[in-house]
């Protein structure tokens, strides 16, 4: 991580990655030669935090990535809202600038979006501009493309932090009629945001997430492994992502309160994810449930210990209920682990075959699914031998050089 005291200055990287320092306005960038270059492509990048990649993270990261190896004749500016990891700086072709304020809550993305961004772009002379994280600058006058990876915020504003919620309400409808084209992670949300914010079909392209790297299957002696550190040595349903409302944890819970009184089985629940916001009917249920005993609540866990755990799981569990993706059905695809998920929304176009779907909003339909799953393992697997045909149809390949292809279209170019 860059030290505070380059604050305010420009940094100049060779190839070499020496540096040069000059003093400059409010802004900090790596700059590359820009003599040679095709097209200059500015990034909102302000999710690449290091150490912290979640969901917009992570999708950042793995698209961009791609597009700046494979494109060496573009310059691609990224726009980090506070100092930045150097890891993140991909290649020679990436300029770097640091653009205050930190854009976290309202007013914060207002003063972010519509007053500093236009001004950078400007500065820097984009092409065009790509948002990967659902909001885009109104004001600026360059190209747009943006992500619009769910309509939770409409569909669902309860279920937005309040700090967040009037803000996205009002502008999240307004983002999608500025942005020039439209990317979605699912056909799912294209379908959806034609219809809710009648958007022309045509400005929306549907471009699937990938899985990344390191989820694989295990060994059974690794397996076993991870169950002796987790879950006492016993076989256990697994949960990845934030614990919050949209995510169904209470019904889960008690549907496999239900589970474990029919069955008597010796298997565990285990949830991996932080608390994010009204977690307080999660608490209300875990104190409830007969079973607490057999559920465990893990918080974060580590990127390099996630997929030891999907791996190693009798199946993995998600029964949300709202999702433009649903990226733990696919990492449990790439780990041959079975998969209990909520025939709404996205899911089932993206489980296919691959994952035994039930109703979320019924804990006994939820009980039966994981009672399927424990009792009858050649169904299970029948499920894993799908997910290996269905996990092919997604790559972060792929889909980044669809993605460039519409930037660059977007451009002019």
């Amino acid at each position: 991580m860059m030290n505070d005291e380059l604050w305010m200055m420009n940094v100049r990287t060779t190839h070499h990655s020496s540096f040069i320092t000059h003093h400059s306005s409010s802004l900090i960038s790596h700059h590359s030669n820009s003599n040679s270059f095709l097209l200059k492509i500015a990034i909102n990048t302000r999710f690449l935090l290091s150490g912290r990649l979640e969901g917009f993270g992570w999708y950042t990261h793995e698209i961009v990535r791609r597009m700046v190896l494979r494109h060496p004749e573009d310059e691609f500016v990224f726009l980090f809202d506070r100092l930045y990891d150097r890891a993140f700086i991909y290649a020679p072709n990436v300029t770097a600038v640091v653009v205050p304020p930190k854009a976290r809550f309202a007013p914060l993305f207002w003063i972010w979006f519509e007053w500093a961004v236009p001004r950078v772009l400007k500065k820097y002379k984009a092409d065009v501009f790509f948002s990967p994280d659902s909001m885009c600058s109104l004001s600026a006058k360059v190209p747009t493309v943006m992500t619009c990876h769910d309509l939770v915020p409409l569909h669902y504003p309860k279920q937005i932090p309040f700090r967040h919620r009037h803000y996205l309400l009002h502008y999240l409808p307004r983002f999608l009629r500025r942005a020039d084209r439209l990317l979605t992670v699912s056909e799912y949300v294209a379908r959806d945001i034609a219809q809710t914010c009648g958007i022309a079909a045509e400005k929306i392209s549907a471009v699937h997430n990938g899985c990344r790297e390191g989820f694989k299957p295990v060994k059974e002696i690794d397996k076993q492994r991870v169950r002796n550190e987790y879950a006492g040595g016993q076989p256990y349903f697994f949960y990845a992502g934030a614990i919050h409302p949209r995510k169904n944890i209470p019904r889960l819970i008690r549907a496999f309160d239900l589970f474990k009184n029919k069955t008597g089985a010796p298997v565990k629940l285990l949830l991996a994810g932080r608390y994010a916001w009204k977690t307080a009917e999660v608490n209300v249920a875990l104190e409830q449930a007969v079973h607490r005993g057999d559920i465990q609540m893990l918080g974060y866990v580590p990127d390099e210990q996630l997929p030891d755990l999907v791996a190693s799981a009798l199946a993995m569990t998600y029964i949300s209920l709202s999702e433009g993706f649903g990226l733990p059905v696919l990492e449990a695809m790439y780990c041959d682990t079975p998969v209990l998920a909520a025939n709404t929304t996205s899911l089932p176009e993206i489980a296919g075959t691959a994952a035994l779907l039930v109703d979320p909003l019924s804990e006994n339909a939820i009980a039966e699914g994981l009672l399927k799953l424990w009792a009858d393992p050649s169904y299970a697997q029948t499920l894993v031998e799908s997910g290996r045909v269905q996990r092919e149809q997604f790559s972060w390949d792929i889909s980044a050089e669809r993605i460039y292809q519409i930037i660059k279209q977007t451009a002019g170019r």
